[in-house]
């Protein structure tokens, strides 16, 4: 994934992308003990979920996109910002991951 993909950092999340070979995305979360406690940990990746839920990455195929496995790594001022800040901020960089990778 690592060598194979792309990978851009944003002030909320670190996002890792590699097309794949189905017609959806798939999400990845990583969010170590050093990133927070438990309950840190639980909310920074149901917020994550949520955001790249509301991209629909079931309707990619039929936009005729490519679907990619995106790897996200929250960063802790995600927990402390505004949804609507962080659902512009990882729609903006996919959108950007997406064309690097698929061009």
């Amino acid at each position: 994934m690592q060598t194979q993909g792309r990978r851009a950092a944003t002030r909320f999340v670190t996002l890792l992308v590699v097309p794949n070979h189905h017609p959806h995305d798939r999400l990845g979360l990583i969010a170590s003990r050093k990133f927070g406690n438990a309950v840190a940990r639980n909310r920074a990746k149901r917020r994550l979920r949520e955001v790249f839920r509301q991209l629909e990455p079931d309707t990619v195929g039929a936009r005729g996109l490519q679907g990619l496995d995106v790897v996200a790594i929250p960063r802790r001022a995600l927990l402390d910002a505004p949804y609507g800040e962080v659902a512009t901020d990882v729609a903006a960089t996919l959108a950007r991951l997406r064309r690097e990778v698929t061009a």
